[in-house]
């Protein structure tokens, strides 16, 4: 009913205005449409244009997409929807990194969000500022525009340090006032960076975004136009901030995202939706996670206003996706244009006993909008095809007919409904999950739950298939998870945990024999690169027999598995990516102890 009554209260209010191209009326009113009939027939017009939308910190468990109307009108039921992506790191710089170069974060060794392990100065010293897709873009004939968040410790202090390559127009939102909605820094093209204290971050987005989008059209080229506002992260502030100083992690205040006021009231009594894992009476997963007590009363209610003011400030985003879909009407090119819409990472409130954040491996923080509109992509389609971040850059230089790199460790995603059926039966079904150091609580801070939690270091695993359904976790302690979510979806039962009764038979095979072949399938994928992430079972079985788990669970394969695989595991937990830390690796060590003269019978 809310979702209904805000889609009446915005059309009522804004259609007036959409003429304009915007419901702020940014753009000249008149503006004509450049077309081959008015340019002289210059323009490219058969390479397709992409404006992509990365929001911050969205989740698809909470069901967010659900008050978004705009979205639903102009994406869902005019796209494709991807029920099955995720990102591979969910933390926002290391996600935005391999997102934008198509490589897992332990190829890029951006693996937080600050130096020395992360950060726009890391993914600077990785040599990456030239090696990421609006470079590939531009190489390619793009004109390539980007406005918000590019990445975190992208600042004040270091944004010409160099500049971010690639763009031929920009306006960065830049920290340490990223995650102040009403107090937000924005640096345009080399031009010093400039305050909007008092106007709400994502409405100066929306100007800027519009204001590129114009100058992307009038150029005449084919644009990829980058949209990133910083809704729904949490607001973050600390007095160290005012006079643009940086501040240590433990000092800065978070709190609720902070909404435009035209939306501060709306969607009153919404609460996080009140699933099997939320709050639950019985502890669930394994490390910290797994000591944490049931949440108070008190506490519930603050986490459900949290929520709710996520609610509100996607509000701003979702009038966003509505004036760039008109005004690309406007300009007789939306039918020319892929519109991407996606996130970082996913978000957690409430689950697991877990304070509002990211940075676990669980369905809320891995599992993450996806939706494609454009030329050819099926309409009010949705598919189970399993996407990852790593697939995204691949994905768009194959819109724009560039070139693929061959050291890429994702996948192009199809995007017609013939590529999207054939994926279906082909594509691989597994995702690779890492996260290195702390994590974080966005929300209050309780004698039980610090500020931070500093032994966060995972490798993990989800493999999807029509009659499977598994997620398996290794931690730098030696802790280990296996859920089976076909009959779990909520992730409560660790099955490898000594305190829960796991069953003989999980995916049709014994227990033993299922652990044994995805602890397999991730030492290969933690140190993979390239194709082998993309097909990690040709690595164990070279001869091409082997491409899914049901059949490397053939019991032929029984001895390989037990007798001559080494098992996954770290020397040491660290705060971030340090090879002799990570223990064996693949491509260095091999999966076997010794060669086997018989490799051949084995695989």
């Amino acid at each position: 009913m809310w979702i209904l009554r805000y889609a009446l209260f915005m059309t009522i209010v804004y259609c007036p205005y959409l003429a304009c191209g915007s419901i702020f009326g940014f753009g000249p009113v008149n503006q004509k449409p450049l077309t081959l009939a008015n340019d002289g027939g210059t323009r490219e017009q058969r390479r397709p244009n992409i404006v992509f939308i990365l929001t911050d910190d969205q989740d698809l468990h909470m069901n967010s997409l659900d008050y978004m109307p705009f979205v639903q009108k102009h994406l869902i039921d005019r796209g494709t929807f991807f029920r099955r992506h995720f990102c591979t790191t969910a933390l926002c710089c290391p996600s935005r990194v391999t997102l934008w170069t198509g490589k897992a974060a332990h190829n890029t060794n951006v693996t937080n969000v600050t130096p020395p392990y992360g950060g726009y100065p890391k993914f600077v010293s990785q040599g990456l500022n030239d090696k990421y897709l609006p470079v590939w873009l531009q190489e390619s004939g793009y004109n390539t525009y980007y406005t918000g968040k590019l990445f975190n410790a992208h600042s004040v202090d270091n944004y010409d340090s160099p500049y971010a390559a690639g763009w031929t127009a920009s306006d960065f939102l830049l920290d340490p006032f990223t995650y102040s909605y009403l107090n937000s820094t924005y640096q345009r093209n080399q031009d010093p960076p400039l305050s909007f204290e008092g106007q709400h971050s994502v409405d100066v987005l929306a100007e800027k975004a519009f204001g590129l989008l114009d100058e992307a059209f009038e150029s005449g080229k084919p644009f990829f136009l980058g949209v990133a506002p910083v809704s729904p992260h949490a607001n973050l502030w600390s007095p160290a901030f005012k006079d643009g100083n940086h501040s240590d992690l433990e000092d800065i205040d978070f709190s609720p995202p902070v909404p435009a006021k035209r939306h501060a009231k709306l969607f009153e009594g919404a609460k996080v939706p009140r699933t099997e894992n939320f709050n639950p009476d019985k502890p669930s997963g394994a490390g910290w996670i797994r000591n944490l007590p049931k949440q108070t009363q008190e506490t519930v209610d603050y986490n459900d206003h949290f929520y709710v003011q996520r609610l509100r400030t996607l509000q701003s985003v979702d009038e966003i996706v509505n004036s760039l879909v008109s005004r690309l009407e406007d300009l007789g090119v939306l039918e020319n244009t892929y519109i991407v819409y996606t996130t970082d990472n996913g978000y957690h409130i409430g689950q697991h006993r877990m304070q509002p954040a990211k940075q676990c491996s669980f369905e809320e923080d891995i599992n993450i909008p996806l939706i494609v509109r454009g030329p050819g992509v099926p309409e009010k389609f949705s598919s189970d095809i399993i996407t990852t971040h790593t697939d995204l850059a691949p994905t768009l230089l194959e819109i724009a007919g560039a070139p693929l790199r061959g050291d890429f460790d994702g996948l192009a995603i199809p995007l017609t409904e013939d590529g999207l059926v054939q994926a279906g039966e082909i594509r691989h079904e597994h995702v690779t999950v890492e996260h290195w150091g702390f994590a974080s609580n966005e929300g209050q801070v309780l004698d039980s739950y610090p500020r931070l939690h500093t032994n966060n270091t995972y490798k993990a695993l989800r493999v999807i298939s029509k009659t499977y359904n598994l997620h398996y976790q290794v931690w730098c302690n030696g802790d280990h998870e296996l859920h089976d979510l076909t009959e779990d979806p909520g992730q409560m039962i660790n099955l490898l945990h000594p305190d829960e009764r796991a069953p003989e038979m999980i995916a049709g095979a014994p227990l033993d024999k299922v652990v044994a072949r995805l602890d397999s399938l991730l030492f290969v994928l933690k140190s993979c690169k390239a194709e082998t992430c993309i097909h990690p079972w040709r690595a164990l079985h070279p001869a091409g027999n082997v491409g899914s788990l049901r059949d490397a669970l053939s019991p032929h394969l029984d001895s390989f598995y037990k007798d001559r695989s080494k098992r996954i595991e770290f020397d040491r937990c660290e705060m971030g990516f340090i090879l002799d830390a990570e223990g064996p690796q693949f491509e260095h060590d091999g999966l076997f102890s010794s060669f086997d003269p018989k490799w051949h019978e084995w695989t």
